[in-house]
């Protein structure tokens, strides 16, 4: 393997650091933008995982609409019977786990398990295949699994975050939102000398609470996006082999179909979950 810049063989950790680099963008301070040259900048843009993410989200979209458009219930088809198992499966999870009542919950879990789930599958295509076609065309870099950015995990699970308050507001209001993060897990006296404890208590419950519900979105993100990212990783080292990767990259491969699927339905579940727990009134 040549180096990138044509400086002798490309060593292992090359191969891998290569691999593991995002397409970026960023405004350098002269004011310009540039490419790949955004180490330690904060408002850098990962191209790549923008690309694929918003790609597979238009295929899902145009997949779903299509067979939507053209069911029937004399000849189903093939993708007509898949599409059917797949809004079954995510209703009767919905049914199960789902509460309260909203009529966002089944196609919000719907549009995260088959999202993440298509994004998650990208890892099974050969991890050379890709970015050896961009080199062509004069893309230095380029990853194709989305779900190995931690901002593009991150930012679907601030978009739960957001919906588990507003879901928690809606259904509790203003005073309940602030009194499940202040009269709980311990609840402060109302009466007596133990009056003079309670702002302690309520400082102690809010620290607590706080910490639990800022949890929720980074355990989220940080699930997905170490499970995905370690998956990529033996891709990559198993494809360091040359030749010999082959049956090493269809075992895992075979055995990575399971944490694909897995990790989507995860993701799917616990936004699920997260949102039942909002919506509870007692």
């Amino acid at each position: 393997m040549a180096s990138e810049g044509g400086h002798g063989p490309e060593t292992s950790g090359d191969y891998i650091s290569h691999h593991l680099q995002n397409l970026q963008v960023c405004k350098a301070d002269s004011g310009e933008w540039v490419w790949n040259h955004c180490a330690g900048n904060p408002l850098a843009i990962n191209v790549d995982s923008m690309f694929w993410s918003v790609l597979l989200g238009l295929i899902f979209v145009l997949l779903f609409r299509n067979v939507a458009k053209k069911t029937s219930q004399d000849k189903p088809g093939r993708w007509q019977a898949v599409v059917e198992i797949i809004v079954e499966f995510v209703d009767s999870s919905v049914k199960d786990t789902f509460q309260g009542k909203s009529r966002l919950i089944a196609p919000l879990g719907l549009t995260v398990f088959v999202w993440v789930f298509l994004m998650n599958l990208m890892d099974l295509i050969p991890v050379d295949w890709i970015p050896a076609l961009s080199k062509l065309a004069g893309i230095e870099y380029m990853k194709v699994v989305p779900t190995t950015d931690v901002n593009v995990t991150f930012g679907m699970s601030i978009s739960v975050f957001f919906l588990i308050i507003f879901y928690t507001i809606k259904n509790k209001g203003i005073t309940g939102f602030i009194g499940e993060l202040t009269l709980h897990p311990i609840a402060p006296p109302t009466k007596g000398l133990g009056l003079i404890a309670a702002p302690f208590i309520i400082a102690f419950n809010f620290i607590l609470e706080s910490v639990a519900l800022l949890a929720k979105p980074v355990s989220l993100s940080l699930r997905l996006f170490g499970n995905m990212f370690a998956g990529e990783l033996i891709f990559i080292l198993i494809a360091i082999l040359g030749l010999y990767q082959l049956p090493l990259h269809f075992g895992w491969a075979v055995f990575h179909v399971l944490i694909v699927t897995l990790q989507a339905f995860i993701f799917m579940m616990l936004t699920i979950v997260y949102l039942s727990l909002a919506s509870e009134t007692h």
